[in-house]
């Protein structure tokens, strides 16, 4: 049977990469982001690789519209047996110090609540056949604390502990759970960032099951970037891409 692989926040770097990976070993590949004009030329720069694929607009942010994308993907495609998470922030991206309740609910709207949304309405179906994948990702942010990322950083070290725990809870039942912390930018042609490369690590963990996370980058570099900017000042260093 054809297995059925799942973008949420599907883009043309990262989440293409992951789509091709799957896609290549014979997976379908459903795409949920929030532009459908974007997401059908994703469609086809699949197609053209013989990769079965279809668009499935929603803004991550309304739950409705996430669980509605993704009732029509299982229903066009069949059972998902992969589920892979990961939009980009979008909106105020605020220093510590700056935060405030709307900053903060903003990056935990989406990267949090839309996770537990996707992953709640897959999961049952998963359950039931007693298999299935789940991949969460987030960036440097959610490992090393740093101040210019500080409400991206609340909410994807929230989103990180909960595939952690999601992992050591579902691992008895036949689900297997992972975390990929993206510590680099997605380059193309950029060695381990280039999104073919990321794709690969994805079905890596898909395929062996045996570790919860895997970090892509250097966090000791981001570390020293972020010792940097305490030293020389916040406003030194601009807001990193990695996120």
């Amino acid at each position: 049977m054809v297995k059925t692989l799942v973008v949420v926040g599907a883009g043309p770097g990262l989440g293409m990469g992951v789509a091709r990976a799957f896609g290549l070993q014979g997976f379908q590949v459903g795409l949920i982001a929030r532009t459908k004009g974007k997401l059908d030329t994703l469609v086809s720069e699949l197609a053209e690789l013989g990769i079965t694929a279809a668009a499935f607009p929603a803004d991550i942010r309304d739950r409705d519209a996430l669980t509605t994308a993704l009732t029509a993907a299982r229903d066009m495609l069949g059972p998902i047996d992969v589920l892979e998470y990961s939009p980009s922030p979008t909106g105020p991206i605020t220093h510590a110090a700056q935060t405030t309740v709307d900053s903060a609910a903003a990056q935990f709207e989406l990267h949090v609540l839309g996770a537990v949304t996707a992953v709640g309405q897959v999961l049952p179906e998963m359950l039931a056949r007693g298999e299935g994948t789940l991949l969460l990702t987030t960036g440097v942010s959610s490992t090393v604390p740093a101040p210019f990322l500080a409400n991206v950083g609340m909410a994807m070290a929230g989103l990180r502990n909960w595939a952690h725990t999601l992992h050591a809870e579902l691992k008895s039942q036949g689900i297997y759970a992972g975390t990929v912390t993206i510590a680099s930018g997605v380059v193309p042609g950029g060695g381990e960032a280039d999104p073919d490369a990321i794709g690969a690590r994805y079905y890596s963990m898909y395929q062996q099951r045996n570790r919860v996370e895997e970090v892509i980058g250097d966090l000791d570099a981001f570390r020293s970037l972020v010792a940097q900017t305490g030293r020389r000042g916040s406003s030194a260093i601009p807001i990193s891409p990695a996120d």
